[in-house]
């Protein structure tokens, strides 16, 4: 298991015990991220959502519309949440907004590039698209409607993930996994 001779990278520690070798860096985008989701109906994709985000260091996440939060009404944690984020909605800042148009003006007047993953006439495949420095939006729409056409034309990019197969959509969560990954690491 073990490899002799000098590795340059450091050892961190899992919370399991084992030692890994890891880098603490990486080659790709190093600007700020934040995700905007918009009407996104489940409660286990928007948990899953979260737990990717903290895994690749989203620095925010705004909850549009419909988009349940970590706290059912009453203001406690929803189990099935909790179940599939692993505790990661306590890592990453979260804010409910009633109007996703709204969230990415106000992001937008910050600076952010807004960044759609939507399929469209003007889409681009995601790994086309060049990431700078700049600060990055990524917006998510409803699994079943997606994004409205006001939100594509107020978007600064908007990019798909190719389909081949004879469905043409994935999962939410799933699709927003493949294109934070893909842009962050790139």
């Amino acid at each position: 298991m073990g490899r002799t001779g000098s590795n340059p990278l450091p050892t961190q520690q899992h919370s399991c015990g084992a030692n890994t070798k890891a880098p603490r860096f990486f080659l790709g985008y190093h600007g700020e991220m934040v995700v905007v989701l918009h009407n996104i109906r489940s409660v286990q994709n928007v948990a899953s959502i979260f737990r990717s985000a903290d895994g690749v260091g989203i620095e925010k996440i705004y909850l549009c519309g419909i988009t349940p939060g970590p706290l059912n009404r009453l203001g406690y944690a929803r189990p099935q949440f909790t179940k599939v984020s692993l505790g990661s909605e306590k890592n990453i800042p979260y804010e409910q907004k009633s109007s996703t148009l709204r969230a990415i003006t106000e992001l937008k007047k910050e600076g952010y590039k807004i960044v759609a993953i939507e399929q469209s006439p003007k889409s681009i495949p995601h790994y086309e698209y060049k990431v700078g420095k700049e600060k990055i939006a990524l917006v998510l729409g409803s699994e079943v409607t997606g994004l409205s056409e006001t939100i594509l034309e107020r978007s600064d990019k908007i990019l798909e993930i190719p389909m081949e197969g004879k469905k043409e959509s994935l999962n939410v969560a799933v699709a927003f996994g493949i294109v934070v990954y893909a842009l962050k690491y790139k």
